[in-house]
């Protein structure tokens, strides 16, 4: 019995021992070095959206959403004759202001009409056609609009080449840190990624359309810039 419970305890060790996975040491923080770095690419945008909008002012509600509806019933119809698909177009504002003149009195303001507000956003990945839909809006009867913006459907793109620059600029730092203090740079001991920066967009600032323009709007969607940053700690050797 005894050497029964002797075969069965060495059994156990033996397994315990071969469970362990052996560690890899990690050197105190003044063997090793804590950089970032910075790297980035250049994409070219596969998709815009702007903001349209038509408004209008009348004595009463009923007579300031009836000429609205008007006109952008003709936007809506322009926009689609030009290419734009149903999926494309969605309305993203819709407002009803009374136009008040205040009194100085005291009496309650005096209402001199309404000013009806309607905007629909159009959004597309065909980028050639950004200017000429915003030029048919326009001609349409948009009269004011805010700012176009591009950008990048897939957020992978460009993410291998941004973070592969960003450890090389890690890892360049290292060495430079490493060899003022008449050491080398070791094995990577941890690596973590700070993520990606977008580009700033634009400033969706109002603007005045002119009624009588039917050109296309020049537009250009040029290329946008993604940041990555990555921290590595090096062992010193």
């Amino acid at each position: 019995m005894k050497r029964f419970l002797s075969s069965l305890i060495f059994v156990a060790c033996a397994t315990g021992a071969l469970a362990q996975t052996p560690s890899i040491p990690i050197p105190p923080p003044w063997e090793t070095v804590s950089v970032s770095g910075t790297g980035r690419s250049s994409v070219t945008p596969d998709r815009f959206s702007f903001n349209v909008g038509v408004q209008t002012v009348a004595n009463t509600v009923d007579d300031a959403v009836t000429e609205n509806n008007k006109r952008v019933s003709a936007v809506l119809a322009a926009l689609k004759s030009a290419g734009a698909q149903d999926k494309d177009i969605q309305t993203s504002n819709f407002n009803i202001f009374p136009q008040q003149d205040y009194q100085n009195d005291g009496k309650p303001p005096r209402i001199l009409g309404y000013q009806v507000t309607n905007s629909v956003t159009v959004r597309s990945s065909k980028i050639a056609d950004a200017g000429k839909l915003l030029g048919v809006a326009i001609a349409a009867g948009v009269n004011n609009a805010s700012g176009i913006n591009f950008e990048v459907s897939d957020p992978a793109r460009g993410r291998d080449s941004g973070l592969r620059a960003a450890f090389a600029d890690a890892k360049a730092k290292a060495a430079l840190l490493a060899q003022a203090a008449g050491r080398t740079l070791g094995r990577v001991l941890t690596v973590s990624e700070g993520g990606s920066m977008p580009p700033p967009q634009p400033y969706p600032g109002r603007m005045a359309m002119a009624m009588e323009a039917r050109a296309d709007v020049p537009i250009e969607s040029g290329t946008q810039e993604q940041t990555y940053t990555v921290s590595v700690t090096f062992e010193l050797r």
